[in-house]
């Protein structure tokens, strides 16, 4: 047992990967759950040996010969008394192999990974909750701040519960979002809306150049998130870098919706944005543009795109997407919320309340990763009675959005039921059809990330027509979107034209220092016409400047 676990990676800390090859064929629905898929997951067999061995380690921790010992990533047991003082070295030890024993005797089961990934993430909730740092004697730091401020800490962390049992639904803050202003702390790149209608708004950014690139490009964000996460402060702006590089970028904002709007579905976001083409061409006086889309963003710039393709629409010389799953019969996190009564209940309160609240996705991601969402929060703001550090991403992703009843139904098939990959999912009359995607794509993936796994990511690449590219970055979800260059840290691996099986492509490519975002702007720069001087102001006579940028819609709240 001890050279099992001499060192205790934590599950959220685990990436999770699949060794199934990538095939170049649609996949059908996924395999529907039943008993017999459970049976291959919780092995009573498994079970009894996880068991004695926790029982083995156990006399090993008491006679003072474990070696078991917490991950170095893991930063609940950063505390010196984690390794010097005997008791808490015991308490950590237990703790450990027991997590160890409980995971362990989950058994791994390919075929029926989703049962894998459900009852991991429950054990996950369970054992993360039960950790000997949530409690305050069970928490060396804690104690040794209560004794440094004169019991100060004891009081604020009482204060904090209260305001988040108040305000904040029971969970811990993350973020202070009062220190992010939109339009003052973020989104400041200039510039203005030149179209609106009822679902977005397109803002198109002042070049920062003397001479551009013909062809614009439109950036798509998901609609589960505001867009400005593609423009935060300056410096870590991807907008702000986009336009130093000679392009003209626009930007899709969209609406965030109410009940009112619960009819809202790719319909109505495709028709949004085939408008949003239109005036994003007229006031660049180009007859084609390039997208960029971002995680679900990406999911809806598809569907557009095949339904240009049907209609013969050929505007979009290229795609981009960044952090993007097409096909979800790849393994992926999200499988652990494929529970057909989570589910059920899901659909039933977004049919009740016309949306899917967005404080309800905060809520569901939070708990997707309990350690660093949860409990973390809950140790910093209740055990050491500090306020949460300030965090413009964490910022940004507490700036909840809505999603409208329609499309949330339309994503939980392309999530939960494959519905993109096996031609079930309409757009404007029409199945989706991927191969008659015929653009060059960009594709990119991130090797630690916990929503879109990078060989999912990857997946895309053999489900269009188009000539592909794929960047895989070294961060996870968000980290590797906001990614500016002059990260030391930062760094991505370029390969091969990719084929069917990423291990290949993975071990082909070739590391490099730095960030995607160069590497997509040599990409985009090759697609997107000559130079020529900037003229003029934002908009047109046709669609003239509305307002300033950051615009009206990123400033609703759910």
């Amino acid at each position: 047992m001890a050279e099992a676990i001499r060192v205790v990676e934590s599950p959220s800390l685990k990436s999770v990967e699949t060794d199934r090859p990538i095939e170049t064929k649609t996949q059908a629905h996924p395999p529907k759950r039943s008993p017999a898929s459970l049976a291959r997951v919780l092995r009573p067999g498994a079970m009894l040996r996880q068991t004695a061995r926790f029982g083995t380690e156990l006399a090993k921790i008491a006679v003072g010969t474990s070696e078991v010992k917490a991950h170095p990533k893991d930063k609940r047991f950063e505390d010196p008394a984690w390794r010097e003082n005997i008791v808490y070295r015991r308490t950590l030890q237990t703790y450990l192999a027991w997590v160890d024993a409980v995971h362990g005797s989950v058994s791994e089961s390919p075929e029926a990974w989703r049962d894998v990934e459900e009852i991991h993430h429950a054990l996950e909730i369970l054992t993360s909750a039960a950790a000997p740092t949530n409690t305050f004697l069970g928490n060396p730091a804690a104690i040794k701040e209560a004794f440094d401020t004169g019991g100060a800490s004891i009081l604020r962390g009482a204060k904090h519960m209260l305001s988040d049992l108040w305000n904040n639904r029971g969970m811990p803050l993350q973020v202070d979002r009062s220190e992010f202003e939109v339009g003052k702390d973020v989104a400041l790149t200039p510039g203005a809306v030149i179209f609106r209608n009822e679902v977005l708004e397109v803002i198109q950014y002042t070049p920062t150049t003397h001479k551009v690139h013909s062809r614009p490009t439109l950036m798509i964000p998901p609609q589960i998130n505001k867009y400005y996460f593609m423009d935060l402060a300056p410096g870590r702006s991807f907008v702000e870098h986009a336009l130093s590089q000679g392009l003209q970028v626009l930007m899709v904002s969209w609406r965030n919706p109410t009940r009112a709007q619960r009819d809202w579905n790719l319909d109505t976001y495709v028709g949004a944005l085939l408008e949003a083409i239109d005036a994003a061409c007229e006031v660049t006086g180009s007859d084609k543009l390039n997208l960029v889309s971002f995680c679900a963003g990406g999911i809806t710039a598809t569907a557009l795109l095949s339904h240009m393709a049907k209609i013969g629409d050929d505007r979009v010389a290229s795609i981009a997407y960044g952090v993007t799953m097409l096909d979800w019969y790849e393994r992926a996190p999200l499988g652990r919320l494929q529970r057909p009564g989570a589910i059920a209940i899901s659909r039933a309160l977004t049919q009740l309340l016309g949306v899917f609240p967005g404080e309800q996705l905060d809520g569901v991601f939070s708990w997707a990763r309990p350690n660093d969402l949860v409990w973390r929060y809950w140790v910093n703001n209740y055990l050491m009675g500090k306020t949460p550090p300030g965090f413009d991403i964490l910022a940004w992703n507490n700036d909840s959005t809505n999603l409208p009843a329609g499309l949330h139904e339309q994503f939980v098939e392309v999530f939960f039921e494959n519905a993109m990959c096996d031609g079930q999912l309409e757009v404007m009359g029409e199945p989706v059809d991927l191969k008659a995607i015929e653009v060059d794509n960009f594709v990119t993936g991130a090797i630690t990330d916990h929503l879109t796994p990078w060989k999912g990511c990857y997946r895309t690449t053999q489900l269009l027509s188009g000539d592909s590219t794929f960047v895989l970055s070294n961060a996870g979800h968000i980290a590797s979107l906001v990614n500016p260059p002059g990260n030391p840290k930062a760094s991505y691996r370029l390969g091969p034209e990719p084929g069917p099986d990423p291990e290949q492509w993975l071990a082909e490519s070739t590391q490099s220092s730095g960030t995607w975002w160069t590497v997509w702007v040599d990409w985009v720069r090759e697609r997107s016409g000559e130079e020529k001087q900037v003229s003029g102001e934002l908009g047109s006579a046709l669609h003239p400047a509305l307002e300033p940028a950051p615009g009206r819609y990123v400033r609703q709240g759910v």
